[in-house]
């Protein structure tokens, strides 16, 4: 469609939540779908894209508010990407987050279920993130009302969030809600520093310019770490940015830099270097501490996670006797979490710098009971691989977005073991496994659990018995 052809829509009322975050309404018998918008709305709609069975939109008028919107709490809203469900008062995010789990479990897996226990809201719903990476740019995103022609020098830098859609655009970020103290204020002090010293920020249509990312991990105990990525080395530039970020923050328990001079962010292949510090800052679960590392994975919310583990453990039931297989195990948090409990943990993960963190979150806490293997999953958990370390008597899946794969599912259908649980991000993905898995297993518990609010992202946890 054309911008000629592009239709405005009149006086549409929004009628409900889409499972990827957009608001839904219904125009000529289909469906339309606009971000930004929540039920009860009555907005004109700019039509964006025509498919059949349903539209794309853009809300370009909002005739009348729903009763229930809120005003957004973040000035950079409509702008960044994130927490776009701010205006929808939180009960309703969870609302419209149970309703979610329960439509993709029926309509994508035509799953029996039992009744599914309510969401477990998040007691926090700002600052519930311990870790954010933010971008620099010398060609920031030029804000609404904004002229480009009246903008020089610093007023084109950037450092904050990549703005959906265009991988060289920067959205200048002034206050994250997501992540408590110091984190704004390292970014605004760096960024500060960067430009009195003029330091060149990145070019990420040239793949130009000195300074590149930084990410910041903190912990509930109020532990910092700093991870500072810069394209190229330049010793001089380096080290006495670094050194001042020290000196104005001493709270800084870890700080890292990279050297970054691919043409992507990832950082997962590149070494990191100590500037100053601890190795690693630490979090707790119970009697568990867990060392997380610059390249460490932990769930983004610390104390929600916890209350999913603890789901996990109520849905487990262990007495003390079973082998345990924690597969996508991560740094182990969940196994390691289970392993006063289980006789045997066996953790299997792809990323072998995950691996190694395991076996040293494992040694660190004295747990000897616990073993731990790197590898792809689907080449891992074979027959002979189970003959190896037993019989698992007890599986907790807690795979990445996309689900498990096919070959594993295979597996776990032979291996038989007698309860599984399913820890997922994505109940569609969810969905689709579980009606594999439904050959030999029923479900027998569902806990969704709110781990991002004001996002549409939701957790699950589904607990199985072999039937």
């Amino acid at each position: 469609m054309s911008k000629k052809e592009k239709v405005i829509l009149n006086d549409i009322l929004i009628e409900g939540v889409a499972a990827e975050g957009n608001a839904i309404a219904h125009v000529d018998g289909k469906v339309l779908f606009v971000p930004q918008c929540i039920p009860g709305d009555v907005v004109d709609v700019r039509v964006l894209r025509k498919r059949k069975g349903y539209m794309e939109g853009q809300a370009v008028n909002l005739v009348k508010p729903s009763a229930d919107r809120l005003e957004p709490f973040c000035s950079h809203y409509g702008e960044c990407g994130g927490c776009k469900w701010q205006p929808l008062p939180y009960p309703l995010q969870l609302k419209y987050k149970q309703q979610q789990v329960a439509d993709q479990l029926t309509r994508i897996g035509h799953l029996s279920l039992p009744e599914i226990s309510p969401i477990l809201g998040s007691e926090q719903t700002e600052y519930y993130r311990n870790k954010l990476e933010f971008t620099f740019s010398n060609r920031r995103w030029i804000l609404k009302g904004e002229d480009p022609e009246s903008l020089s020098g610093n007023d084109w830098l950037a450092l904050g969030f990549h703005i959906s859609g265009f991988f060289d655009k920067v959205l200048d970020i002034k206050k994250c809600h997501l992540q408590a103290e110091p984190s704004n204020a390292i970014r605004l002090f760096i960024k500060e520093y960067a430009m009195k010293h003029n330091l060149s920020f990145f070019d990420l249509r040239e793949q130009s310019g000195f300074l590149r990312n930084m990410i910041v991990r903190t912990t509930s105990g109020g532990e910092v770490m700093l991870i500072m990525v810069f394209a190229y080395e330049d010793k001089k530039l380096r080290e006495a940015l670094l050194d001042a970020v020290s000196a104005r923050f001493p709270e800084i328990a870890s700080l890292y830099y990279v050297i970054n001079g691919k043409r992507n962010d990832s950082i997962s292949d590149l070494p990191c270097r100590k500037f100053a510090g601890n190795d690693t800052i630490t979090e707790r679960m119970e009697k568990i501490e867990f060392m997380i590392g610059p390249k460490s994975f932990y769930q983004t919310n610390s104390r929600q996670a916890y209350r999913l583990y603890c789901v996990v453990r109520d849905f487990a039931r262990l007495t003390g006797s079973e082998i345990v297989y924690d597969l996508y195990t991560g740094i182990g948090t969940i196994g390691l979490f289970l392993s006063v409990y289980a006789k045997k943990v066996v953790g299997i993960e792809y990323v072998k710098e995950a691996i190694e963190d395991a076996r040293a979150n494992a040694a660190h806490n004295g747990i000897t009971n616990s073993v731990f293997y790197a590898g792809d999953m689907k080449d891992m958990l074979t027959a002979g691989f189970i003959a190896e370390n037993g019989r698992p008597d007890l599986v907790i899946l807690d795979p990445p977005r996309a689900g498990i794969h096919p070959d594993v599912a295979k597996v776990l259908l032979e291996a038989a073991p007698e309860r599984m649980v399913y820890v997922s991000c994505n109940p569609a993905s969810q969905a689709r496994d579980l009606a594999i898995l439904s050959e030999k297993y029923r479900i027998t518990a569902v806990q969704p659990v709110d781990m991002f609010p004001h996002t549409h992202h939701v957790e699950n946890v589904v607990a199985l018995e072999r039937i």
